[in-house]
């Protein structure tokens, strides 16, 4: 599947840092408890994704061949003292700064390692890019504000999460995601906020013919697979398509205001329980 433009990504990355600073200079709590990720706190959360950044940035400026341990990644720990929302908004800042400078100044081919099907630094400006973005939802989820993105990044997030689960079940990396099968049953992501496109086609779950964007998953013996478009399909999730983007990730339940389920919500239950990154 065709993905974003390498500098998009950066600049998207770069953007998404600009917002994660924008919740810590505001005087926003960082000892809140992080709904999505319950373990965390709010500055747990902004720690793990600086951390996660400047770990890339390590991987892609020395062009890594083997994975790098997070305790040789210098200041991926972030500022000594917690709490202290102006060390953690400078390092943030240096963080994202930083990966950003490696990624461009590598290109999209450079070879790099990664866990992943591709070993270049295109694999991780999309990777850190939908990492940010969703962490991103987490801490705006958290405070309780409006959270919305890009619509490219938004369908962008849940093409690379589709392939990503692909991959696990298909390396057996993941037990649980060797279960996403069983012939017949098809998942149908619609966003009702896009704008028609040559994909456009029906639902088949008894809703008017669908418009915009839309994703396909269908479950066989073997696995499943996904294409763009529309089609008849056992269970449909529709809304915003953000609020798609954030159910997939499930960061929004189900029953969240906007969103509709229609058809047989226990195989949309069971796609989500299992799908993971390993």
């Amino acid at each position: 599947m065709t993905s974003l433009a390498h500098e998009r990504y950066c600049d998207e990355i770069a953007h998404q840092v600009g917002q994660l600073r924008d919740l810590v200079t505001s005087g926003t709590d960082l000892s809140a408890t992080v709904p999505t990720c319950p373990d965390w706190s709010l500055e747990d959360l902004l720690r793990h994704t600086g951390g996660a950044l400047r770990w890339v940035e390590l991987l892609v400026r020395t062009r890594a061949r083997e994975n790098v341990p997070d305790e040789q990644v210098p200041g991926a720990t972030g500022p000594d003292a917690r709490g202290d929302a102006a060390a953690l908004d400078a390092w943030l800042a240096e963080s994202g700064e930083a990966v950003v400078d490696a990624l461009r100044e590598a290109g999209p081919d450079a070879e790099v390692w990664s866990w992943g099907w591709r070993h270049d630094a295109g694999f991780w400006a999309r990777r850190m890019t939908h990492e940010i973005t969703v962490h991103r939802a987490d801490a705006v989820l958290t405070v309780g504000r409006p959270y919305r993105v890009a619509p490219d990044v938004a369908a962008d997030a849940i093409d690379e999460w589709l392939e990503i689960v692909e991959f696990v079940r298909r390396t057996g990396t993941d037990p649980e995601a060797n279960e996403l099968r069983g012939p017949g049953r098809s998942i149908h992501l619609h966003a009702t906020d896009t704008d028609p496109g040559p994909n456009a086609g029906r639902s088949g779950t008894g809703v008017p013919p669908a418009e915009g964007w839309g994703r396909l998953i269908e479950l066989d013996e073997d696995g499943f697979t996904w294409r763009r478009g529309h089609g008849k399909a056992t269970v449909a999730l529709r809304g915003p398509l953000t609020d798609v983007m954030l159910a997939f990730y499930r960061r929004l339940p189900l029953d969240a205001p906007g969103i509709e389920v229609l058809g047989e919500r226990e195989l949309l239950e069971f796609w989500l329980e299992r799908a993971s990154f390993g």
